[in-house]
């Protein structure tokens, strides 16, 4: 759709599973390829790459799986806190996708 809506008519050269295959794509000038958000800056200075755009309606989600039921320790409900509230904050200050009550993610 965001495709469509910047009336872009991609002629499609690859698809790849692997992100090794993708940056291999990319760093050889072969086209454009989508990459999440979060790292665009970092994948823009590894590879001297540019933004064309962001695509906000896709929604990407990340889980943190423990063994208990709350994160009681200090270090992963720090770490928890800081993913949610700057790595992943949206513009309007709540988090993307099923937030958690801290301690409960």
């Amino acid at each position: 759709r965001w495709l469509e809506r910047c009336d872009v008519h991609p002629r499609v050269v690859g698809e790849f599973d692997d992100s090794a295959m993708i940056q291999a794509f990319g760093r050889s000038g072969a086209g454009v390829f989508f990459a999440p958000s979060v790292i665009a800056a970092q994948v823009s200075s590894q590879y001297g790459l540019v933004a064309l755009g962001e695509v906000e309606s896709v929604v990407e989600q990340v889980y943190a799986i423990t063994t208990e039921r709350r994160m009681s320790h200090p270090a992963t409900v720090a770490i928890s806190r800081l993913a949610r509230d700057k790595l992943f904050a949206r513009g309007d200050g709540r988090s993307e996708g099923a937030g958690g009550r801290e301690g409960n993610d």
